[in-house]
């Protein structure tokens, strides 16, 4: 397989650690936060990213950025007397969020961090409640801040304050606009073009899709829609439901299995062919299946309860579907890119980005419809007892340097 003999995208596969625990506390510090109030799972393409499921496919140890790093730049880096400030302000228990805090972790301690030189702040907030988490960083006086965005420009004046002491600032897995900080994301409008493409193919071009969405708002959803929309326009067959703009499950598995509920309780399942997910598609699938419908072809997220699903043919029968990968590892190398910054090495962005000062990690899609993309999707759940609710992707390429298999004991207990 071309695409991912190149490792483009994809996160890692063969070296993928057990996650049994959340790791929003362990050995950091932990600044004070409210409790948790939901338990979201997020998630996550334009073709040419796309993986052919028909041919087989290698495991490769790790995903590749547009720009950036290379390995032996990254393992050259030390966390000396530096330190950093982490800020999770949403989906707080979310399979996504956990994992990238805890390949943060591992990546601090990875260069000699001392845990007392990272401090996390890991909560659900809005985006006034994480300006508010950004200053009280600042007011640390730590050398740089890797922060999870609730909003593409709230944050800006805690950034512009950030830039005026002199700290490095970095968003991943969503961006913002200030000028001075520096965006590493998985690219989410390729996400959604490559599984809504697959998904409007397996329609034949024609018929009706139930469009789910991630929390209203958020970068990284509205990158999402604007890539399910471009190519919607290129499929003038396709219908969806409940509209155009679709419907928020706010990343989290309790709200997305009510809205399923509702949805076929509606009679509205019923006319669908298709459905396409941003993370939620195992508890989707798993609704279906507890109300008895049929299964119809679903596009989602590397997510590993939901590519089981798609490897069960016993347990879902005739569930068609592809998944996408969407790597947590954004946190890891957030830490990465922060010690680059302040050790004065160039960090390249990507000129293809639209935006400035961004590095994208480009996604890969596997679907279930031939043997080869079976065995290729087998290879991302190589680890048995894996948590259901995990992305299957761990290290990036040129990003990452801890062994993935450490981070399940940073994080464990926590």
């Amino acid at each position: 397989m071309k695409e991912l003999g190149k490792a483009r995208g994809l996160a890692s596969i063969g070296a993928i650690a057990v996650l049994v625990a959340a790791c929003s506390g362990g050995t950091a510090t932990t600044a004070p936060t409210t409790a948790p109030t939901t338990a979201p799972t997020t998630a996550p393409a334009s073709a040419p990213a796309s993986a052919p499921a028909s041919e087989p496919a290698s495991a490769p140890a790790s995903a590749e950025a547009s720009g950036g790093a290379s390995p032996s730049a990254a393992s050259s880096l030390s966390a000396g007397s530096n330190t950093i400030g982490y800020s999770n302000a949403h989906s707080v228990g979310n399979g996504f969020r956990e994992e990238q805090v805890c390949t943060a972790k591992a990546q601090w301690k990875a260069y000699g961090g001392e845990p007392s030189a990272l401090t996390l702040i890991h909560r659900n907030t809005d985006a006034a409640g994480q300006l508010a988490d950004l200053r009280s960083l600042i007011a640390k006086g730590v050398n740089a801040i890797v922060f999870n965005p609730n909003d593409p420009e709230a944050l800006n004046p805690a950034l512009a304050e950030a830039n005026a002491a002199g700290i490095k600032t970095i968003a991943v897995d969503a961006y913002v606009t200030d000028p001075n900080t520096w965006n590493l994301y998985n690219n989410q409008v390729k996400y959604a073009e490559l599984g809504a493409k697959w998904l409007f193919d397996q329609l034949g071009g024609t018929g009706t899709v139930w469009y789910t969405r991630g929390a209203a708002g958020n970068p990284a959803d509205t990158d999402r829609d604007t890539g399910f929309k471009n190519v919607l326009k290129d499929y003038p067959n396709i219908k969806v439901l409940p509209n155009a703009d679709g419907v928020a499950t706010d990343w989290d598995p309790a709200t997305a299995t009510k809205v399923t509920n509702d949805f076929i309780a509606s009679g509205q399942y019923d006319q669908v062919q298709g459905i396409w997910a941003s993370g939620m598609g195992k508890q989707i699938v798993d609704a279906i299946k507890a109300n008895n419908k049929p299964f119809v072809p679903i596009a989602d997220a590397d997510i590993g309860g939901f590519v089981s699903q798609l490897l069960d043919p016993t347990g879902f029968p005739g569930l068609k579907g592809a998944a996408v990968t969407n790597t947590a590892a954004v946190g890891g190398a957030g830490v990465t890119m922060a010690l680059k910054l302040l050790n004065g090495e160039t960090v390249t962005a990507d000129p293809n980005a639209g935006r400035a000062n961004t590095v994208l990690l480009d996604p890969v899609l596997l679907d279930n419809t031939t043997d080869a993309g079976k065995e290729a999707l087998k290879a991302w759940i190589s680890v048995p007892g894996m948590d259901p609710l995990w992305p299957l992707s761990l290290s990036i390429e040129g990003w990452t340097t801890y062994d993935p298999n450490t981070v399940p004991a940073g994080c464990k207990g926590a």
